[in-house]
Parts: C-alpha cells; sequence; structure tokens
C-alpha cells in the first residue's frame, strides 16, 4: 500500500505532462494537418482533424510559386552568421564579468537584460533611418548585426552564468604555466564549458531563426528569410490558410529537426551547474 501512493502520483504527474505537452504542441500539429488539405477543408465548419482528402497540392504550388532553397539558405546565414560573431563578442565580455569583475557588473548584466524588455517598435524608426542612409535594408550583414545584438544580451547572460560554474583556480594555474588570455579562453575555458557554449549557439540559432519583427521589416528580397517566405501568403483580401500552413511548415521543419537531434545538448547546457 505504501507504494502505491507514489506510483499513483507518478502516473498522474505523468498524464498531466503529456496533456500540457500535446496543447503546447497542438498548434504546430494543427497547421500541419491544414497543410495537406484543400482550401476548402481549411476553412471548412466544423472543422475536421484527420479524416479528410489528404494531397500534397499545397507543398506544389508553393514551391512552383516562391524559391523555398534560397529563403533557406538566407535564414540558415543569418542565424549562422548571428550567432558566431556573437559568440566573439559574448565570450570575451562573459569571461570579464565571471573572472574579473568590478563594482557595477551586476548593474551592467542588469542593464543589458533589461534591453530586452523594450519593445523592438520603439527603435523601429532611428534603426530603419540608419540602414537607409548606410545602404544596408535588405542586405546580409545589416541583418546579421541587428539579429546579433537582438540576443546579445542573453548569450552573454547564459555564458556568464556557465563561466561562474568553473574554478577560478584552474584559469590562474594556466595563467602562471604562462598562458595568455587568448589560450587560456581557447585552450582552458571553452573546453570546460563546451556544454554551456553549445547551448546557448542552439537556442540563438533558434531565436535568430525565428525573429520576425526584424526580418519583416527591414528585408524584401535579397536577404529575406523564412519568415518572409510565410508571409507571402496573405493578402489583402485574406489568407490563403492551406497554402499558409504550408508554407509555415516548410519553414519550422529545419528548426524542429534541429531541436529534436539537439534536445539533450540542450537540455544538458541549460542544466550545467545546476547540480553540484
Amino acid at each position: 500500500m505504501a507504494r502505491a501512493v507514489p506510483l499513483r502520483r507518478k502516473l498522474i504527474f505523468t498524464g498531466l505532462a503529456w496533456v500540457i505537452g500535446f496543447a503546447i504542441f497542438f498548434p504546430i500539429l494543427w497547421t500541419i494537418l491544414t497543410s495537406f488539405k484543400t482550401e476548402g477543408e481549411a476553412v471548412s465548419i466544423p472543422p475536421t482533424f484527420l479524416f479528410f482528402d489528404w494531397t500534397l497540392e499545397n507543398y506544389g504550388v508553393v514551391q512552383e510559386r516562391s524559391d523555398y532553397l534560397k529563403f533557406a539558405s538566407n535564414s540558415v546565414i543569418l542565424a549562422l552568421g548571428s550567432t558566431l560573431i556573437g559568440l566573439l563578442v559574448a565570450v570575451p565580455a562573459a569571461w570579464a564579468m565571471a573572472f574579473a569583475p568590478g563594482k557595477r557588473t551586476k548593474d551592467l548584466l542588469m542593464w543589458m537584460l533589461s534591453t530586452k524588455m523594450m519593445p523592438p517598435v520603439g527603435a523601429l524608426i532611428p534603426l530603419y533611418l540608419i540602414f537607409r542612409d548606410l545602404k544596408l535594408l535588405d542586405s546580409h550583414i545589416g541583418i546579421i548585426m541587428v539579429l546579433m545584438l537582438l540576443n546579445l544580451p542573453i548569450i552573454i547572460w547564459m555564458l556568464y552564468t556557465y563561466f561562474k560554474e568553473i574554478p577560478g583556480e584552474i584559469l590562474e594555474a594556466s595563467r602562471m604555466d604562462g598562458a595568455s588570455i587568448g589560450k587560456e579562453l581557447i585552450y582552458v575555458l571553452a573546453p570546460m564549458a563546451v556544454p554551456g557554449i553549445a547551448s546557448t549557439v542552439l537556442l540563438n540559432i533558434i531565436l535568430a531563426w525565428n525573429e520576425a519583427f526584424w526580418t519583416l521589416t527591414l528585408t524584401t528580397k535579397d536577404a529575406a528569410p523564412l519568415t518572409q517566405f510565410i508571409a507571402s501568403y496573405s493578402s489583402p483580401e485574406g489568407l490563403f490558410w492551406a497554402k499558409l500552413s504550408a508554407a509555415s511548415t516548410m519553414a519550422i521543419a529545419p528548426i524542429l529537426v534541429l531541436g529534436w537531434f539537439a534536445q539533450k545538448q540542450l537540455v544538458r547546457g541549460l542544466t550545467f551547474g545546476a547540480v553540484k
């Protein structure tokens, strides 16, 4: 009888977790299912869930109308570019804050985090004018810099948290052996913080891939990522729900696959240092 209560509790929490997980995933599942419907079935009332005439027509129309590979390659360039440049800036900054903190380090960290609380539209006009004057509109380098600066506070915060879990004595020993700051970062600190750095990279790629406000505002054609690809299937007359769902499914598929295969590394990195 003593074992019945924990088992019952485990079953209850497991069932609750599945219900919550399904509720979170349901909009994505509905989008995927809608992509295989005709336009008529996509707006039918009552809606059909699984029992409808499945078709691949929407994917064919989307591929004929839009160059999916071009939009996807732009998303890859923007996500990877902003992540790599962000790491080049964030790793030395997080090292300095973790191992050589000043009196205002905590205040600086809070100020950086507070910038994420500002609505993006608050900086739209000045940033758009700067991009216009510097001819950076619809350019890869311009959007990469915006995405990098947008996610930089999160990157620094995460790396700072991971670096704080590394004993400073190890870095001091490397300095006594004659290691420069560059070698200390590359050969001592980076290998010890691989889980944290990897999870930071994965999270930043996901955030950059999903960013819509700035990519829709500052790109039109040449540097347009998959967010523009999705938005192209709306019109003043209304939405083509089935084709919009097909475009959305094609846009989220790469990042879903990445998240699925990297979930263990992501969880490991996000819990890095949580258990002593």
